[in-house]
């Protein structure tokens, strides 16, 4: 048995873990992004709004000297900042341009497509239905994109409220980590009420946010109780829970392993494991260590994702740039590869791991680094979840 196992009078027979979970690669995009900025810049690098919701990686980047604001106005001139992967207002992006040294916007690429739904569909008159949560990060910059001409519903109201000015030029988007059965509901709703209702070609709801869903669905039927690991502020993670009680699961959310409580497990022979898109690796493996299932754990897979996102296009640039005046500087021969050309092997795991061997307040990355060292090398298994022994039945 684990040290650090559950002592309680109960002891789950079996764990699945759910396959997909955890980081998803908006996540990876951002995450590696934010790694490089530490490295690149003296610290403090700024960043708006939390770079991706989940309490360990913030806490992970603050030590690392990384500074969260709420606004642009908080940035000292001249500093280099990051905007969240969750998207921001155009004027958050136009004032940090004019403020800071250097902006990188890593947004989620899925979440720009979002974007770009909602401009062109303002710009034809059409009134835009936006399903989401009021204050969530994502909700406010895409409601920015387009403020006189779009209205926010939450799938817990419905359409009560919105009152077209022509219904025969209304859209509707979503934001992209809602639960599919409320992104259903509103969309037969919208599409009763409208029948010339325009939508995205192809769904809003993010890849991972579906599998993840999927994933738990099937695993419910399958389970006595549900634990999603993940932060309270993070919208799919909540789905994830949302999703599962749904099903008739008892369902709780969780930040780590030490917030599972015994009094949940009394009466769980089957527990299913899964997590947000923003949560790391090892906060499962400790959850699989603190059940400790009698029979053990095994996946419970429903698809694979290969999906992977560049870096931002101005950090592309930038590092582009700096490798080739390190080269120069230091006479280094040319290969013909990069870092950039390494990127798709670095998982968001490694690198973390690899910010939190570096001081904060230090310049992290030598000239070596640049050329590509750092960041190339033997990657760590990813999640490594299956290599601890107990593989698919």
């Amino acid at each position: 048995m684990p040290e650090n196992a559950l002592l309680t009078t109960h002891r789950p027979r079996r764990v699945y873990l759910a396959e997909p979970n955890g980081y998803c690669a908006g996540v990876y995009m951002a995450v590696k992004a934010l790694v490089w900025m530490v490295q690149i810049f003296d610290a403090p690098v700024y960043c708006y709004h939390e770079i991706v919701h989940n309490r360990f990686v913030v806490e992970c980047f603050e030590r690392a000297g990384v500074v969260f604001v709420d606004s642009i106005d908080e940035v000292p001139e001249g500093a280099p900042v990051m905007l969240s992967a969750h998207g921001s207002a155009p004027e958050v992006l136009e004032d940090g341009e004019q403020r800071a040294g250097i902006v990188i916007d890593a947004v989620c690429p899925l979440v720009a497509k979002v974007h770009h739904e909602v401009k062109r569909r303002a710009a034809k008159g059409f009134d835009i239905i936006f399903v989401g949560h009021e204050g969530h990060d994502e909700a406010v910059g895409t409601m920015a994109r387009a403020p006189s001409n779009i209205t926010l519903v939450e799938p817990e109201t419905g359409l009560a409220g919105f009152k077209p000015r022509d219904p025969g030029k209304v859209a509707l988007f979503a934001q992209t980590t809602l639960g599919m059965h409320e992104w259903e509901a509103i969309r037969a709703e919208a599409s009763g009420r409208y029948e010339n209702l325009e939508t995205s070609r192809k769904s809003d709801l993010c890849y991972a946010t579906t599998n993840r869903q999927d994933a738990v669905l099937e695993m419910s039927a399958e389970c006595d109780l549900i634990l999603v690991v993940g932060s309270d502020n993070s919208s799919n993670t909540n789905a994830l829970v949302r999703t599962a009680r749904m099903r008739g699961a008892a369902a709780y959310r969780i930040d780590s392993a030490d917030a599972i409580r015994s009094e949940w497990l009394e009466a769980a022979d089957v527990v299913g494991l899964t997590a947000g898109a923003s949560a790391p690796d090892h906060l499962v493996r400790e959850v699989l260590d603190r059940l400790d299932p009698a029979e053990g754990w095994s996946l419970f897979r429903v698809t694979e994702e290969d999906e992977y996102f560049p870096l931002p296009r101005g950090l592309r640039s930038l590092l582009g740039a700096l490798v080739s005046t390190v080269r120069i500087g230091f006479a280094a021969p040319s290969n013909g590869t990069g870092p950039l050309d390494y990127d798709r092997r670095v998982t968001a795991t490694d690198a973390l791991a690899m910010l939190e061997s570096f001081p904060s307040g230090e310049p992290a990355l030598p000239a070596a680094g640049l050329l590509g060292v750092h960041m190339v090398g033997e990657s760590v298994a990813d999640p490594g979840l299956v290599e601890d022994g107990h593989l698919e039945e």
